[in-house]
């Protein structure tokens, strides 16, 4: 199965540390057949738009069009709206700090990744640790 996984980041290197819908850029990598390959960089241009509180829809809103197309979404952190987009990604919690140490967890956890991309409802996030 192929996975299209966005990464949340302020340098390119490491997960963001705020929630991931505050995040600069996403790294975007497609995952198949055992490997990954780097697909582009976008950037988080509704970053700004919005100064609503955490949660507020618009907020979800605006980080699902930012990610547009990926499956899955990997950051440090998830706020309020972690129900809202569970609807359309498997939301990955990393615990970890690199983008490179992320990969490898995603890697090591394909299993469970396909198993909550194939949900139709009832989606969960999964916390992953190194």
């Amino acid at each position: 199965m192929k996975l299209l996984i966005a990464f949340g980041t302020d340098d390119g290197e490491n997960l963001n540390n705020d929630h991931v819908g505050m995040a600069e850029y996403f790294y975007f990598h497609e995952f198949s057949n055992g490997k990954e390959q780097f697909i582009e960089r976008r950037e988080n241009i509704h970053i700004n738009e919005s100064d609503a509180k955490h949660g507020d829809p618009e907020k979800a809103k605006a980080t699902s069009s930012a990610i547009e197309g990926a499956d899955v979404l990997v950051g440090k952190k998830f706020g309020h709206n972690l129900v809202r987009l569970l609807k359309k990604f498997v939301c990955i919690v990393a615990k970890t700090d690199t983008i490179a140490s992320a990969i490898e967890l995603v890697h090591n956890n394909m299993d469970s990744i396909v198993t909550e991309k194939n949900k139709l409802e009832g989606r969960k996030h999964i916390v992953l640790r190194v």
